[in-house]
């Protein structure tokens, strides 16, 4: 029996995918089972292949794997699409009453289920449950306690009245009978249950989360995949702390009123992907000469242009590095993990802050639509800190105001960082232009205030360079003379890559790098390394181009960009044969 279990609905969009794999994840979840879900969807609302997968263990999952145990299958298509992860003994749950399945037979070797799911959802009230009748028979074939399944049903149905639950309860009941009646099989698949408490939520909502629990108190945006989510998480949610949500009209009109929360003196953001980050760089050129913070979340896609709005990219790094006219500084953050989307938003508010400079918070699909648990002490409130940097008020305003009793908002200063004095602070009166501008924010062309303005916006940067912590994760074997480098979303399925290859005998040193700017001097790793290896989804390497112009040496590279993200078992191949293993493994054999 294997450690964990691999699940997966699909057929087309609009069939109801989405809402049954968060109501099966929500039951492992509440059932004390660590739970790693993944998305396959089109960017159409009907028609088109769509899937979710859910990874569960009693142990932690960080990835997805090249293989699957149950499916649920709605279309055949669904059969066609997951032939490769399939295998002998996998379980196929079908209708073969629905007219797109009457004619489907399970492949050689592997276990079909064909259960009325229609008939049944009707004879419990509807239709509809059809995927509810599903999960009863998945949960069968596991062996998976339906009472779990129950209170998911509750939390999703809950507030569309009691008879709607318990006819979805039915329906879930109805499933788990006629597999258990009709079906003389016994399953391999076993799922424990146990006490442990988690928090069930996606990389989308921990960026909404961490910006609530840093302050933000503004939050301006435009719908767009795979960045919507963050909008809808904070909408209700920020009101009950006094903040604001605002549904712009575009992109441009998002970071414009993101801008302006920003000034007034709210804690301020915006979100968005691809497309939006192009239209946003105007302002973003702004936001950094008026020296106002802002985080700015990219949440990634496959691009150029629309691309695939619905699919997996780190594509965007270079323009979130270099974009916009000018010389611009700014700070590029990367969380790795869904949960470090939590912290490294608290850490984007205070850097942009402490340092008056937009920051982009950089994230991609795969963590955004990904649900993963965590023990709510992983999000631990009271260790988060809130350093709104150098602000003045009544007490020491005076220190920043020149003979005549005017505010330098843009003083020059050994750190690069000016006086900031919110709206309303006597003697704080300011302007401040996207001109450049003097100590005081008035328009200038003096050449020599020009350089001394852009050495200070510029030396901000140098002194946060000084000041702040930017290393990166390690993890796997310090010693080891193969090192792995990445960044962003594939952190966990580089752990568990390490995992497969450990059990094969071969180490390596992983470094998991959270900063884009400032970045953390590989040198010295890369150094005592015989060989490196940069992982990312991407075509050319934008990240694996930083580390071999920072270190002046070459390194191999291991690049993913048809859309899909890194799994844990296929990357641990790809590892091999970057490091020139399986070579080696061939010509002993």
């Amino acid at each position: 029996m294997p450690e964990d279990l691999n699940w997966a609905v699909g057929g087309e969009a609009g069939d109801g995918i989405d809402s049954t794999g968060k109501i099966f994840a929500q039951a492992l979840s509440r059932a004390g089972r660590h739970v790693f879900t993944s998305k396959d969807f089109a960017s159409r609302i009907r028609g088109g292949y769509t899937a979710y997968k859910v990874r569960t263990s009693v142990d932690k999952v960080e990835s997805v794997v090249d293989r699957l145990d149950i499916l649920i299958a709605l279309t055949e298509r669904t059969v066609d699409e997951n032939m490769d992860e399939l295998h002998e003994g996998s379980v196929i749950i079908y209708d073969g009453e629905r007219t797109m399945m009457k004619d489907f037979e399970a492949p050689e070797g592997m276990i079909g289920l064909d259960v009325p799911l229609k008939r049944l959802a009707e004879d419990a009230g509807g239709a509809i449950m059809r995927n509810i009748v599903a999960l009863g028979a998945a949960c069968e074939v596991t062996d998976f306690p339906i009472e779990n399944l129950d209170e998911s049903l509750e939390k999703r149905f809950g507030g569309k009245g009691e008879a709607i639950v318990d006819n979805n309860k039915q329906a879930a009941r109805l499933g788990q009978e006629y597999v258990a009646d009709e079906y003389d099989i016994e399953f391999e698949y076993e799922m424990e249950t146990t006490d442990a408490d988690y928090v069930l939520l996606n990389g989308d909502e921990a960026i909404g989360m961490g910006a609530i629990a840093a302050g933000c108190r503004f939050y301006a945006g435009y719908p767009i995949t795979p960045a919507t989510d963050v909008m809808t998480y904070l909408t209700g949610r920020i009101d009950q702390y006094g903040g604001k949500v605002v549904q712009a009209e575009d992109e441009l009109s998002a970071i414009n009123m993101a801008l302006g929360a920003a000034r007034a003196g709210a804690r301020s953001m915006t979100a968005t992907s691809g497309p939006g980050i192009d239209l946003m760089a105007e302002t973003f050129g702004l936001i950094a000469t008026s020296e106002t913070p802002l985080v700015i979340a990219d949440v990634m896609r496959s691009g150029p242009s629309t691309g695939m709005p619905t699919k997996q990219e780190q594509g965007d790094l270079n323009m979130t590095l270099y974009g916009g006219h000018g010389e611009v500084p700014r700070f590029v953050l990367a969380p790795t993990t869904v949960s470090e989307c939590f912290w490294k938003t608290v850490e984007a508010f205070n850097l942009a802050e402490k340092y008056q400079t937009p920051v982009y918070l950089v994230s991609d699909l795969a963590m955004a639509v990904t649900e993963q648990t965590f023990s709510p002490e992983t999000f631990d409130m009271d260790a988060v800190e809130i350093d709104r940097g150098k602000v003045v008020d009544d007490s020491n305003i005076d220190e920043w105001q020149n003979d005549k009793g005017q505010f330098k908002a843009h003083a020059l200063t050994d750190d690069g960082v000016s006086p900031r004095a919110f709206p309303g602070t006597a003697g704080g009166a300011h302007m401040s232009t996207g001109l450049e501008h003097d100590e005081l924010g008035r328009r200038t062309e003096d050449t020599d205030m020009r350089v001394e303005q852009v050495d200070k916006r510029n030396r901000k940067v140098e002194t946060a360079k000084e000041n702040e912590d930017w290393s990166p994760r390690e993890f796997g074997d310090p010693d080891s003379e193969n090192l792995v480098i990445s960044w962003g979303s594939n952190e966990g399925a580089m752990n568990e890559a390490i995992g497969f290859l450990e059990e094969e005998g071969i180490d390596v040193r992983f470094l998991s790098v959270p900063y884009i700017f400032p970045r953390p001097d590989l040198s010295e790793a890369i150094e005592a390394a015989d060989q490196t290896v940069v992982v990312e989804c991407n075509a050319t390497g934008q990240f694996a181009d930083l580390v071999e112009h920072d270190v002046l040496q070459r390194v191999e590279r291991v690049n993913k960009y048809n859309g899909v993200r890194f799994k844990a078992d296929e990357l641990a191949v790809e590892l091999k044969d970057a490091l020139g293993l399986a070579a080696e493994e061939e010509v002993e054999a």
